[in-house]
């Protein structure tokens, strides 16, 4: 029984790890990678079970060989907790201007990374999963003002996003435990 389950398992991901489907939200236009890579701070996110509760949390973004390669890494709790990390790995969907790519896990398992804006300066940047249950505010720099934060969240908001479910993810020891960051 559990070879024939196994069985199912292993067809249904060849068959999803082929799968593209077209991003039903805009994307940023004309993403240069080489500007792109390297650390996202994450300021704020909706929460997910591999994220919730981590502090000082950021994305290392390199692009070797022409693949993507996405580092997470994380603070359970307070700095000095020791890191998680994990790394996703995978390929810029052609057709949509480096703002579509598919990153996994573990084969054959693949995730949506839309990149719905970057700042001309490639300082801020906005990342969207398709269904809006997840989002990323992204930045250079650990620390961003209220208004450039609300600007984001506004942009989000255009394109549908529930900006209530965003929560502040603590880049500073001072900021756990204020409202609206991440517990």
């Amino acid at each position: 029984m559990r070879k024939s389950w196994l069985g199912v398992f292993l067809a249904a991901g060849f068959l999803l790890a082929g799968c593209v489907s077209r991003p039903r939200m805009p994307l940023a236009k004309n993403v240069d990678l080489s500007r792109y890579a390297g650390r996202w701070y994450i300021i704020a996110n909706i929460p997910y079970f591999a994220e919730r509760g981590k502090v000082g949390s950021y994305f290392d973004v390199s692009f070797p060989h022409g693949h993507v390669r996405d580092e997470y890494v994380g603070y359970a709790r307070n700095f000095s907790a020791k890191p998680s990390h994990f790394v996703m790995r995978g390929y810029v969907v052609k057709g949509y201007g480096n703002a579509y790519w598919r990153e996994s896990p573990i084969w054959p398992l693949y995730f949506d990374y839309l990149i719905l804006y970057v700042d001309p300066d490639y300082r801020t940047a906005l990342v969207g999963y398709p269904g809006k249950q997840y989002g990323w505010v992204l930045s250079r720099s650990p620390e961003m003002d209220s208004a450039t934060y609300s600007s984001l969240l506004g942009r989000f908001a255009a394109l549908g996003y529930d900006t209530a479910k965003f929560k502040r993810v603590p880049q500073t020891p001072a900021q756990i435990g204020l409202p609206g960051f991440q517990d």
